[in-house]
């Protein structure tokens, strides 16, 4: 098998299961380039609220797709794709196994199962739905959704407004409802036909996973999180709306800062909200048939399933 057939391997886990620290330590053992699937930590400047390795790991175990993007720019799902294939050929390249490792299941789902191509936006359908939103508001754009496109609807929540309006910019654009769209263009993967092994990182219990999100944002705080905010929103150029502002954690301490919460309740929703995000994960992965479950805990047999696979894909 040639450098350029080498086969892929991808890790995913809830948050706080141990990921990074496992993607390391195989590092350390087998000939592996790790490529971070994670939507927040391709931003520059959020180290410690996205559990970043610090300089001097990341410098000893380089993660490809971690800060590549500046906290006031955007980043969408096909560009990772893009820059995920970008990265699984250099590491090829270099004659190393592709390590896929993060969290982030979108990401994993799109490089995996693939996207529906969606048509060109209109910029005019865009600021027409943008306009009526701000006039309306999105429960009443969810309104509409649900009457041209239900089964958009039932799984688009109503306050999610990028997939809102995207929907309702397909309908109005095209004639046809999102659903429809994506029948008529079914998904494909750009890793089809790879020889690929999908591992999902188990935590022992949904009580331990709740206790590690506690301990790990309270490492966190101590560690100088609220600093590292602070310092965001004194750049003047970010606002809580942007996608980088938004993920759990920061748009907390955002909110704390700004007077509208005390430390006490900012603590606790960053901590509530990490917690519904692994429940979100862990829900994921129990309905993704290709992955492989494995207790987040028994490194040893993770390494050691990894190491089978790759006997016997380059065998």
């Amino acid at each position: 098998m040639g450098a350029e057939t080498l086969p892929i391997v991808a890790i995913a886990g809830p948050t706080a299961s141990g990921k990074t620290a496992l993607a390391m330590r195989l590092a350390d053992r087998l000939p592996v380039s790790i490529i971070s699937v994670d939507s927040v930590m391709i931003y520059r400047g959020m180290d410690i609220g996205t559990a970043k390795p610090p300089a001097d790991l990341l410098a000893r175990y380089p993660h490809a797709l971690v800060d590549i993007r500046d906290p006031a720019e955007s980043y969408s799902v096909e560009a990772f794709c893009r820059d995920a294939v970008t990265a699984i050929d250099a590491a090829r390249e270099a004659g190393r196994v592709p390590l896929l490792v993060g969290g982030t299941m979108m990401y994993f789902q799109a490089l995996l199962e693939g996207l529906s191509r969606l048509p060109p936006t209109d910029e005019g359908v865009r600021e027409a739905v943008a306009d009526e939103a701000a006039a309306v508001g999105w429960p009443a754009m969810h309104r509409q959704l649900a009457e041209v496109d239900p089964v958009a609807a039932a799984r688009i929540h109503a306050t999610d407004p990028q997939r809102i309006g995207r929907a309702l910019e397909v309908f109005r654009a095209t004639g046809k409802s999102l659903t429809a769209w994506q029948a008529a263009h079914p998904p494909v993967s750009p890793l089809a036909g790879e020889t690929l092994l999908a591992i999902a990182l188990w935590p022992p219990s949904t009580a331990h996973t709740r206790r590690a999100v506690a301990e790990r944002f309270d490492a966190m705080l101590e560690a100088g999180f609220l600093a590292e905010v602070e310092a965001l929103t004194a750049r003047g150029d970010l606002h809580p709306g942007l996608p980088s502002m938004r993920a759990v954690g920061y748009r907390q301490a955002w909110s704390h800062l700004a007077g509208e919460w005390d430390f006490a309740t900012m603590r606790e929703r960053a901590i509530t909200a990490t917690r519904q995000l692994a429940k979100r994960q862990r829900t994921w992965l129990r309905a993704a048939p290709r992955w492989e479950a494995m207790d987040a805990e028994a490194v040893d047999r993770v390494e050691s399933r990894i190491m089978n696979f790759l006997d016997a894909s380059v065998s």
